[in-house]
């Protein structure tokens, strides 16, 4: 079954590179056009070409179509590596970088998908897809360095992570937290470089970016809370204290506050636009520091990177 894992994962990597090519020929305006050669003799082979799309908007059915797929086979090849993985490592796979990284960037992929599905009803799907071209680059880049430097063998759990229950609940509910929080972040990105003066026609308005980055958050700031009471929880359990101001634990606790004061002013102090988006911008930063950072470089008690 590691095998098994192992190739899906390498699917996952080439399906996620394949929408993100997609997905940034639409902001160029590049559509693919299919084409029969003709000669003397008659018709001839059909040929693929890229060609510059000079409308404003839109996105080229083909495309559209490359992309959701690409999407879709991402996400099968990411819960077979996972399933597979659980099964041959007989427990929840995020125990070290390599499993963690797999179920983070599936959770990013996942919520994509479901923010793209969700737009789709609300007759803005050009909205939700060219956040793709920033989410699944992400998602591709973090596969790619996974599987550059991070070792797939399995190996034994430590001591401290030795309980098979809390192993899956907690951290399972920290990866999609931080996959809801990875679509807000792409969305200030987008909003920033659109401004409220909506600079560029490809993009999707202003008000639109603020409401997927708004809605993005209130679904992954309580799954943040609720990963973070677990892993308290489990920290009693495993070390006799609830809070031990471990570098893994403050960095999470800094990442939910300053989700936290996202949702403060925006619903008190009525703040929307370029400040929201800045601080979503340091909120992603904060959780990449705690998944990067504090995982490989900070000494703690939660140091079981793997590598």
């Amino acid at each position: 079954m590691e095998e098994v894992s192992r190739a899906a994962f390498w699917v996952a990597i080439f399906a996620t590179g394949a929408a993100s090519l997609c997905f940034w020929a639409h902001l160029l305006g590049v559509r693919l056009v299919m084409r029969r050669l003709t000669t003397e003799a008659g018709e001839g082979p059909v040929i693929a070409t890229l060609e510059r799309n000079g409308g404003a908007s839109g996105f080229p059915v083909s495309l559209a179509l490359y992309a959701r797929f690409a999407v879709w086979m991402a996400i099968v090849a990411f819960a077979v590596s996972l399933i597979a993985r659980w099964r041959a490592v007989d427990h929840a796979p995020w125990s070290n970088m390599y499993e963690f990284t797999i179920a983070f960037t599936a959770g990013i992929t996942l919520f994509y998908a479901v923010f793209e599905r969700f737009y789709e009803d609300d007759n803005r799907a050009h909205s939700a897809r060219v956040l793709g071209a920033l989410t699944l680059p992400v998602v591709f880049t973090m596969l790619l360095l996974t599987a550059a430097f991070f070792p797939s063998e399995v190996r034994p759990l430590v001591p401290a992570l030795q309980n098979s229950d809390l192993l899956a609940i907690h951290v399972a509910a920290m990866i999609i937290a931080y996959g809801a929080l990875s679509v807000s972040f792409a969305a200030a990105v987008m909003y920033l470089a659109q401004g409220n003066d909506n600079r560029f026609a490809r993009l999707p308005d202003s008000q639109t970016l603020d409401d997927i980055a708004y809605r993005s958050v209130m679904l992954g700031f309580p799954l943040l809370a609720i990963g973070i009471a677990f892993g308290a929880y489990w920290a009693n359990s495993a070390w006799g204290r609830y809070w031990g101001w471990d570098p893994k634990e403050t960095s999470a606790l800094v990442t939910w506050l300053i989700y936290g004061i996202y949702l403060h002013m925006r619903g008190l102090r009525n703040w929307s636009g370029t400040r929201s988006a800045v601080v979503l911008v340091a909120g992603f930063a904060a959780v990449m520091f705690t998944y990067f950072a504090v995982n490989l470089w900070v000494s703690g008690l939660h140091s079981y990177a793997g590598v």
